[in-house]
């Protein structure tokens, strides 16, 4: 028998407490989507307490959304959307032994995500320079406007910038897919990392999908 035949395959990746590979998958997205329910979890926090200062506070909120660029913040809108479609792409051709297009598509989302990062990077390096920074940080005399400000780029940041680390976790979980996708670890038979961290990437994607809006749209 190959070495590289399904049966194979199924028999090497399989834990020893599992009836078939099927029911391993099944187990382990459960509980991606525990973890990922808690993440959903943490951010709602956020989300609601962003809301009720904004309810309190809302010229303070209006002139921080003002200092926000909205055009780059589109811009990594896009680049995340697109980032997801190479994801669900690199999956698929996971799941049906196509390593070169595996590979391709990881490196795309891998290619997306740094380029969120750098987009990021430079709306910070902006904020610092202009003095939009959190709590006692906040630079009123340099920009003028309600002092209350400071509350709503303390959210902002916060936010941002847990939603910046889990883009750069699944940098890492990304990279670490290409290199065992490139050495031929994953086939049809098994590609549950790459579901898994699919799984994942979404949700990163997802939770902006609501940042956007809510701090570069609404005011």
């Amino acid at each position: 028998m190959s070495s590289h035949s399904p049966e194979v395959a199924e028999h090497r990746y399989r834990q020893h407490h599992f009836v078939t590979a099927g029911q391993q998958l099944d187990t382990s997205k459960t509980g991606m989507w525990l973890f990922l329910a808690t993440e959903i979890l943490m951010f709602g926090g956020l989300f609601v307490g962003y809301g009720l200062m904004q309810g309190v506070y809302p010229e303070a909120w209006v002139a921080g959304h003002h200092h926000l660029d909205r055009v780059l913040g589109a811009v990594n809108t896009v680049f995340l959307l697109c980032s997801s479609f190479s994801m669900v792409m690199a999956v698929h051709y996971a799941s049906t032994d196509q390593k070169s297009k595996t590979v391709l598509n990881l490196g795309i989302t891998l290619a997306f995500a740094f380029a969120f990062l750098v987009i990021k990077y430079i709306e910070y390096s902006h904020k610092f320079h202009e003095g939009l920074l959190p709590g006692r940080y906040f630079r009123l005399a340099e920009v003028g406007g309600p002092p209350q400000q400071a509350m709503f780029f303390g959210f902002y940041f916060m936010m941002t910038g847990i939603h910046g680390f889990h883009v750069l976790i699944g940098i890492i979980l990304i990279a670490w897919l290409m290199v065992r996708a490139n050495r031929g670890d994953f086939s049809s038979a098994y590609f549950t990392p790459v579901d898994l961290i699919g799984l994942y990437w979404h949700l990163v994607d997802l939770i902006w999908i609501y940042l956007f809006p809510l701090l570069y749209l609404i005011s």
